[in-house]
């Protein structure tokens, strides 16, 4: 594999519009250490596949996508190239792989830092999130071709939320300060898509280490809106998390043919 992405395919714009061209960033350099020892995190198989090809699929599924720039762990780079090498992925779509940072952010700044000119939509999406639709994706590039700057996948929240003060010594109960309106909160999930420039702009304003490029975007004071989000984007993190991934993809290759 080239690490020099080819010309993407083109996409017909619809009548009268003008059609942005969307790059997908996923930072894969995460260790994981919450689902266990063993391989990193996004390297860790899902029906026999590893979540970091799922991810990648999930993304060039949307034909919006032109381009993935996968950010491998930094000493990994080698080793995700070579994955991706002995797994079916879109023709359509082109790959690039580049090492990762220390954090999550300078693992997304690296992966922009990467983009060729030309692409004006980046998605951000977590590799750990492997199961994402793709109506989802297209509905999060929509609104920012829409003209949104910064947009979220969000899903309302099932449980009562309490705002607490940290406890005063490791499992000590931790005082209840208040009950936050569980009808104004989301929970987000990924991809969210930007405006290429003022993701941009965020990585290089914000130095506080974050862990959401959304409030990044935030801290600029410029908007950020929510699409809905989907229950099967959720995040792998904890070995349960990964049965219910399992689960959901048997469902979807009994269904779908997934």
């Amino acid at each position: 594999m080239s690490d020099d992405p080819l010309p993407p395919s083109s996409q017909a714009p619809a009548p009268g519009r003008t059609t942005a061209r969307t790059a997908a960033v996923i930072p894969a350099a995460g260790r994981g250490v919450r689902l266990g020892p063993g391989a990193p995190k996004a390297l860790r198989a899902l029906g026999g596949t590893p979540m970091l090809i799922h991810a990648i699929r999930a993304m060039a599924d949307s034909r919006a996508v032109s381009l993935v720039v996968v950010v491998a762990p930094p000493d990994g780079a080698a080793e995700v190239r070579t994955l991706l090498d002995a797994h079916a992925l879109p023709d359509r779509t082109d790959f690039l792989v580049v090492p990762g940072g220390e954090s999550r952010q300078e693992s997304v700044k690296l992966g922009l830092d990467a983009l060729p000119p030309g692409y004006d939509i980046v998605l951000v999406h977590d590799a750990a999130r492997p199961l994402v639709p793709v109506d989802t994706v297209d509905a999060v590039i929509e609104a920012v071709r829409d003209g949104a700057v910064a947009v979220v996948p969000a899903l309302p929240l099932a449980d009562t939320v309490k705002q607490v003060e940290p406890a005063a010594a490791p499992g000590e109960p931790e005082p209840v300060v208040a009950t936050p309106d569980r009808s104004l909160l989301r929970a987000v999930q990924t991809p969210q898509g930007f405006d290429r420039t003022t993701l941009v702009r965020a990585h290089g304003t914000v130095t506080d280490n974050v862990t959401d490029d959304a409030s990044m975007v935030e801290q600029l004071g410029l908007p950020v809106v929510t699409v809905p989000g989907h229950e099967e984007a959720f995040k792998v993190t904890r070995p349960l998390d990964l049965i219910l991934a399992e689960a959901v993809l048997a469902r979807r290759r009994l269904n779908d043919g997934f």
